[in-house]
């Protein structure tokens, strides 16, 4: 029997795939800069449309700038958040007065421990974007990594959570890889110089998605005022081999 999905709020991605698989864990990968925020925020948003409650926990950015950079495309009027659909949790408080504490102290800061992520998840949600899981990282070594985040997904398959990960690609290499691996589905942000246009451009390589017939090669992508769409040319499918 096949997977439900849920439209990730990029068209192209839906029409071919009908969406994420249901009740798994996604990874998002991505340079500094590549669209890892817009591609989360437009998923939660995209969530929210389908009437899944949903949650979207930020580590590092401030919820207000969030707000405002979520305003600026157009992905409709609805207001989810007075609906009781979107849910903003703010971790990134939690994160500088740990580090403040620490400082004080002069202690090391505890080893990334994601047991207190998953405890931040509101008890009613069904999607949860986790922007970023990278910072929550400090301190451990590959086991340990391996460890925490196959528990982490572990928890939530089992709470049947549509989840998406952030994982920035500036974090260790080795991370990265056993996150990809541990992951449902992986996708991967980049930016790149088209040989053939000579233009800069953002590419989305859908490095892994289970249960779903992908292409290989890596999608070209814009991002304006619709948010991240994918860009069908000839340029975008000789690009890359």
């Amino acid at each position: 029997m096949a997977r439900q999905r849920i439209r990730t709020g990029i068209a192209s991605l839906d029409d071919e795939w009908g969406g994420f698989p249901q009740g798994r864990t996604v990874l998002l990968t991505g340079d500094t800069g590549s669209g890892k925020t817009i591609f989360s925020l437009q998923f939660a948003y995209s969530s929210c449309a389908q009437g899944l409650r949903t949650a979207y926990i930020s580590t590092e950015e401030d919820i207000e700038d969030l707000k405002d950079q979520a305003g600026a495309f157009d992905w409709g009027k609805d207001d989810w958040e007075a609906k009781g659909l979107l849910s903003f949790v703010d971790f990134s408080s939690k994160r500088m007065s740990e580090i403040s504490t620490s400082i004080e102290i002069s202690v090391d800061l505890q080893k990334g421990n994601f047991d207190s992520l998953f405890a931040a998840i509101p008890i009613y949600v069904q999607t949860v974007i986790i922007d970023s899981l990278g910072n929550q990282t400090a301190h451990l070594s590959v086991t340990e990594f391996k460890g925490r985040f196959d528990l982490l997904v572990h928890s939530l398959h089992r709470r049947d959570l549509n989840t998406l990960i952030v994982l920035d690609s500036a974090i260790s290499t080795t991370y990265n890889d056993l996150a990809l691996f541990s992951a449902y589905g992986a996708l991967r942000l980049s930016k790149h110089d088209n040989p053939f246009t000579g233009q800069r451009e953002r590419v989305m390589d859908v490095v892994k998605m289970r249960n779903t017939r992908t292409q290989l090669q890596p999608l070209v992508f814009k991002i304006d005022h619709q948010g991240i769409s994918i860009v069908d040319t000839m340029e975008s499918k000789t690009t890359k081999k």
